[in-house]
């Protein structure tokens, strides 16, 4: 893997987040905690569990191995999700812009939430936080659908095609 390529899957992460935050920004707050039948629960669960997937990783990337989680209920509004989420993704972003070559094909150590420590290669990592809330962005797709806002197509395909 290289940078250029690993910069391409992060820029799709962050217009397929977009994509997803505008629709969900027209719901109501009802709709917004509202219980579905998805894994993490309605949006807010959804959108928070793939939120705290790329704050855990970004972290572990950087050296530092956090035990706790982000949960739900620290999000009590929308708009109060989506400004925690820009701020994740500026210094996910920022991460991403140093990393080189030589760094994304090596190993790297962390501690699982459980306190299991492990060792991944960067690269892998980080293509699974893309894949990871690629899953969890279509199933905010499907519930945002379902209450009539759907934020079109997120496939990564449709942002090759804009991007440059």
């Amino acid at each position: 893997m290289n940078k250029q390529d690993i910069q391409f899957l992060f820029k799709y992460n962050q217009w397929s987040t977009k994509k997803i935050m505008d629709a969900a920004s027209n719901l109501t707050l009802d709709q917004f905690l509202a219980p579905a039948d998805f894994p993490q629960g309605g949006l807010r669960g959804t959108l928070t569990h793939a939120l705290f997937a790329e704050w855990i990783w970004r972290n572990r990337w950087e050296g530092t191995s956090p035990a706790q989680r982000i949960k739900p209920e620290e999000f009590p509004t929308f708009e109060s999700l989506r400004a925690r989420w820009l701020e994740e993704e500026s210094l996910l972003l920022k991460f991403v812009g140093k990393v080189s070559d030589e760094k994304l094909n090596s190993p790297f150590s962390y501690t699982n939430t459980e306190g299991k420590p492990l060792t991944r290669i960067l690269w892998q990592s980080m293509a699974h936080v893309v894949n990871h809330g690629t899953q969890h962005k279509t199933e905010a797709a499907a519930i945002l659908t379902a209450l009539g806002h759907s934020p079109g197509d997120i496939d990564m395909i449709w942002f090759a095609a804009e991007y440059k």
